[in-house]
């Protein structure tokens, strides 16, 4: 099992963009379609950074979900019997998982299903959607998993939320969802993808997907905004779903139905697409 050491969170970015198709777990893996390496694991075994990795196309994604909590010591080690489970996935846009705008169905599916496993009473999966709700709970494949595992999918209404002291720098008093702060425990769900405020939007970021209230106004500083939302949701673990990764026009992404034609090529190599931008100088 290669041991890339002590990294900065930098340093282990790169390295994780590098690997590609992963998602975070930990510990040794025993399958001949995927493999998991340890980056960083303090001595009591507390904090750890673990890449698992499909090696080929005929992977499952379920599998290597399942084998990734299992070298880390099991979904046990963070789920106790009888614990209400909330899953914050990012359900926030109506689009299909093709687009990668939103986390996986496979993977909430299978972490869902862990929990229960593990003993625990309720699963609840939780997003203040962007799009209207229904649309994105069908669209994303969130409305199925929820039928078909047990899981409850919450709509967001105004009677979910919550003034709460966040005490951070830039949010200090805001609008929270009952639903995460009331659960046991919370496991954080999120989607690697390009973003056009933060460029690249990993763990802290679904967070936004945590509150209500004036959202916008979030991005002001998004920075140190998603910093004092973690630290106050302060999930049990964090899986991060990059079976397929959007690389441009994130956070929610672009259309796939474009076709160009011209009779120079010039012209048609410097088509900038559905963004509007241009990465050719």
């Amino acid at each position: 099992m290669p041991n890339f050491g002590l990294q900065t969170q930098r340093e282990w970015i790169k390295t994780f963009l590098h690997l590609g198709g992963c998602v975070l777990g930990g510990g040794p893996l025993i399958n001949a379609l995927a493999d998991v390496s340890s980056t960083h694991q303090d001595a009591e075994g507390g904090r750890f950074i673990v890449l698992g990795k499909g090696r080929s196309p005929q992977y499952s994604i379920s599998e290597l979900v399942k084998q990734t909590f299992e070298a880390s010591g099991g979904m046990s080690r963070f789920i106790s019997r009888g614990h209400v489970v909330a899953v914050k996935p990012n359900i926030s846009w109506a689009r299909t998982p093709d687009l990668a705008a939103t986390t996986n169905p496979e993977v909430l599916k299978t972490v869902v299903e862990l929990c229960f496993d593990a003993g625990a009473k309720q699963v609840k999966i939780v997003d203040h959607t962007i799009h209207d709700p229904r649309r994105c709970f069908a669209l994303t494949g969130a409305g199925k998993v929820a039928k078909e595992t047990g899981a409850e999918l919450i709509y967001p209404r105004s009677s979910l939320v919550r003034r709460m002291k966040v005490g951070g720098k830039r949010v200090d008093v805001w609008p929270v969802l009952r639903p995460l702060v009331e659960a046991d425990k919370i496991i954080n769900i999120p989607i690697a993808k390009h973003h056009s405020l933060s460029s690249l939007t990993l763990g802290m970021k679904n967070w936004i997907g945590g509150v209500g209230g004036r959202r916008w106004a979030l991005h002001q500083d998004i920075h140190q905004s998603i910093v004092d939302l973690a630290r106050f949701f302060n999930p049990s673990i964090t899986l991060i779903d990059a079976i397929r990764i959007m690389t441009s026009n994130g956070p929610s992404g672009g259309s796939l139905k474009y076709v160009v034609t011209n009779k120079r090529e010039s012209p048609v190599s410097l088509f900038p697409g559905p963004g509007g931008g241009s990465s050719n100088q």
